[in-house]
């Protein structure tokens, strides 16, 4: 037995496949030692001027990697030394694979360092020790690349699009302190600038790990940032659009809303001067009175002229909404009021109408002459043509007169026709 050898003496066979397995074992280590020395997140980790959490993390992964490569050195000058007495004959004696057995499998690799000044490891335990230090490294190191790779050129296309939008906005007068989507590009602007320097400073603090993967690196970018300020561009884009369209069509639209109050302001004027004549021709009827132009309104177009004037569009723009909105109703209301006014003379047009067509009936039939139909028809004819006009009267006239007509027209029980003849 090697009581410092973990077990019993390695025979001859033994120690060459422990050696061969090593040999791949040492090889594998300083393969992904060199590929962490030359990854790019490593290289830009080491350049950078970092801060915050990613500064207190990569502070330990130096310290982790200095240790690694120790424990490498360790085990490469195990392994030459165990090769080297292998070396020395092709049947080695007892002592030399006594040595090789401590080298190979025992507890007898030792490092210094962490919290004892030196331990006694087995190859085991050392190899774990680099493979449990290499994967913290390496996934700080592939979570601060992903970031760096993800983010940063995102928000540099951000900010281009950002400056060219700005440039946009300020042409229609979208200034910050003038315009509320104005502040909001002076807002967006400085946040990406605070979060691109934040991004390249403390990458691994807009890192989220994905809690079930135990792949290096396993997580994603953190965009909850970025994301926001893409919505508020889109959001900013569409009201600077928008002012661009008011100042395209304003011209337009500003000819429309004269048209439209011009029009409700003549219908008014009109409906005045028929509420003159109907209080002239109509007696006893209540008229509603009617009023004047909205002051308002013109004050508020020739406002809206005034800001198409000095290009002020992204206060023309809410202004044209509701002048366009406030005129079409001011022409309906406009309209209306005519209709209000003038329907006692829509009434008595009616009348006369049916009191015309009660009389031609009855002379078609050969009754127009009766006394009756003609005394009741005078009546009729004198109250609706003479101003002003009754109009309860002449209702009530005319209606004795259709149904005198109605009783005149009613064919002769003894046969005769509406001349008298058999």
């Amino acid at each position: 037995m090697a009581p410092d050898s973990g077990g019993e003496v390695l025979s001859r066979e033994e120690v060459d496949r422990a050696l061969a397995r090593l040999g791949a074992e040492h090889e594998a280590i300083e393969s992904s030692l060199l590929a962490l020395q030359d990854h790019a997140g490593r290289r830009l980790l080491e350049g950078a001027d970092l801060t915050g959490v990613t500064r207190e993390r990569w502070a330990r992964a130096e310290e982790t990697v200095t240790r690694l490569w120790s424990y490498f050195d360790t085990c490469t000058e195990a392994l030459d030394t165990a090769r080297e007495v292998r070396a020395r004959r092709r049947f080695p004696s007892r002592d030399e694979l006594l040595h090789l057995s401590m080298l190979l499998d025992g507890e007898n690799l030792t490092v210094s360092g962490g919290t004892r000044l030196a331990e006694h490891l087995s190859w085991a335990e050392l190899v774990e020790r680099m493979n449990v230090g290499y994967a913290e490294v390496l996934d700080l190191v592939a979570a601060a690349d992903a970031v760096w790779s993800a983010l940063p050129a995102r928000i540099d296309l951000l900010a281009a699009e950002l400056r060219r939008l700005r440039e946009l906005a300020h042409s229609v007068g979208v200034r910050p302190g003038g315009h509320p989507a104005g502040d909001d590009l002076h807002r967006v602007t400085e946040d990406l600038t605070a979060l691109r320097a934040q991004v390249i400073s403390d990458p691994i603090a807009f890192w989220v790990p994905d809690g079930g993967s135990s792949a290096p690196g396993g997580g994603r970018p953190d965009t909850v940032r970025y994301d926001r300020a893409a919505r508020a561009l889109d959001d900013i884009r569409r009201e600077v659009d928008a002012v661009i369209g008011v100042r395209k069509d304003a011209e337009d639209r500003l000819i429309r809303l004269r048209d439209v109050l011009s029009r409700a302001d003549r219908t008014l004027a009109e409906a005045r001067t028929a509420r003159t004549e109907v209080l002239a021709k109509i007696a006893a009827s209540e008229v509603p009175a009617v009023s004047g132009p909205s002051g308002i309104l013109h004050e508020q177009l020739a406002a809206a002229a005034g800001f198409r004037r000095r290009a002020q569009w992204h206060r023309l723009s809410p202004l044209l909404e509701s002048l366009e909105e406030r005129a079409d109703e001011e022409l309906e209301r406009a309209r209306a009021s005519l209709s209000a006014v003038t329907e006692p003379l829509a009434v008595r047009a009616e009348l006369r109408g049916r009191l015309d067509a009660y009389k031609a009936k009855a002379a078609r039939l050969g009754k127009a002459e009766e006394p009756m139909l003609v005394e009741r028809y005078d009546v009729a004819r004198r109250l609706l043509w003479t101003a002003p006009c009754d109009l309860r009267a002449a209702e009530y006239a005319v209606l004795r007169y259709q149904q005198a007509a109605a009783e005149v027209l009613v064919p002769d029980p003894g046969g005769t026709d509406g001349r008298g003849e058999r």
